[in-house]
């Protein structure tokens, strides 16, 4: 018991003293990375954990107070494999840190966009990331308490572990509302353009489908591992989604798969990872799939209908959209797949470490 109840206290975050920081990270000089709120640093602590410990910029400006608090009060909350861990943090005048488990292998981007040929990694790989993605994420909007909406789902805030296990990371524009919430009060533009959902940008309702936006968006990414706005490539290339559709609406997807490099084994799953990304990208947020569902699409367990083109209003102009996507039918199985009971027969409850290690289950109700 006195076990259980130590290894209860060290699953809260620790609040950590600037020094014990500046000793764990060699007085910060193994710089990881940066961003637009912070720099982060490797460090070590007690019983030679490795952690990324991120230094926020500033100390006195409410942006930077914000994201703390964003991602103290998210993160230090929720316990899912799919999610980066929060240890602990440092909160005094001199020093605002977060401090999270090392990932070994750093960041999804770096592997799409920037990998030799002795980094690259295979679509098997790829499509067990892009499925822990999509289940750290239907854990945020599904089976937390709150629901908790990311905003800024992109490669580079998808964190792979020694395992290449796939960790959403970067909860600093996360937003947390009651999960009976349909529509959520924005006072800022949020996400990163390219990745963003088109509502984000316009006064238009946003819900936590502007999650799933993001994540399809992903997926294209994935598929041709490649930014979607590489311009680089042909003007018939530059960007990716619409061309990819052009393909799978000429079914042509041979004309995908050869540029993408992708070889005839992995054909089947990523026809179906592409199908997935149309789902998800839908204009109107109603007609984007639950997260929950994707994770069902991506596995295989059901079948992925055929999209309708998410990218006509483009061509006839955001007031001219077709209502045929308002009437998008996602019966799949018999599920309503934006209704609760969707939710509620798909919603996996997930076990923190503590219970696993005292062998706790969760009673079924």
């Amino acid at each position: 018991m006195v076990q259980f109840l130590d290894d209860m206290k060290r699953e809260k975050p620790i609040q950590f003293t600037s020094q014990q920081l500046r000793i764990a990270t060699d007085n910060f000089t193994i710089k990881q990375g940066s961003g637009g709120f912070g720099t982060v640093y490797k460090g070590i602590i007690s019983n030679n954990t490795p952690v990324a410990v991120k230094v926020l910029d500033g100390t006195s400006d409410k942006s930077t107070g914000q994201q703390f608090m964003a991602e103290m009060s998210i993160m230090g909350r929720t316990h899912q494999f799919n999610l980066v861990r929060l240890y602990g943090f440092c909160f005094v005048s001199t020093l605002r840190a977060l401090v999270y488990e090392f990932m070994v292998n750093g960041s999804l981007d770096h592997y799409l966009f920037k990998a030799d040929k002795k980094t690259i990694l295979g679509f098997e790989k790829l499509h067990e990331i892009a499925l822990g993605t999509a289940r750290g994420i239907t854990y945020l909007h599904e089976d937390c308490h709150q629901r908790i909406v990311h905003y800024d789902i992109k490669p580079g805030n998808i964190l792979l572990d020694s395992n290449f296990c796939a960790k959403v990371a970067d909860f600093g524009l996360a937003k947390l509302c009651n999960s009976d919430n349909s529509h959520i009060t924005m006072t800022a533009r949020r996400g990163t353009p390219g990745y963003a959902a088109l509502e984000l940008w316009m006064p238009f309702p946003v819900t936590h489908k502007c999650d799933v936006y993001s994540f399809g968006m992903l997926l294209f990414e994935i598929i041709g591992r490649r930014n979607n706005m590489d311009m680089t490539f042909g003007d018939s290339q530059q960007w990716f989604p619409v061309w990819a559709w052009g393909k799978y609406e000429k079914k042509q997807l041979k004309d995908l798969m050869i540029p993408c490099g992708i070889a005839k084994e992995d054909e089947e799953v990523v026809e179906r990872m592409l199908k997935v990304a149309l789902c998800c990208v839908q204009y109107r947020p109603e007609t984007r799939p639950m997260m929950s569902i994707v994770v069902k699409l991506l596995e295989g367990v059901v079948e992925v209908p055929d999209p309708l083109n998410p990218f006509t209003h483009l061509l006839s102009g955001v007031s001219e959209v077709g209502d045929s996507l308002t009437q998008m039918a996602w019966n799949v199985g018999g599920l309503d797949w934006s209704s609760s009971e969707a939710v509620s027969k798909s919603t996996m409850v997930m076990e923190t470490p503590i219970m696993k290690k005292y062998e706790i289950t969760i009673a079924s109700v």
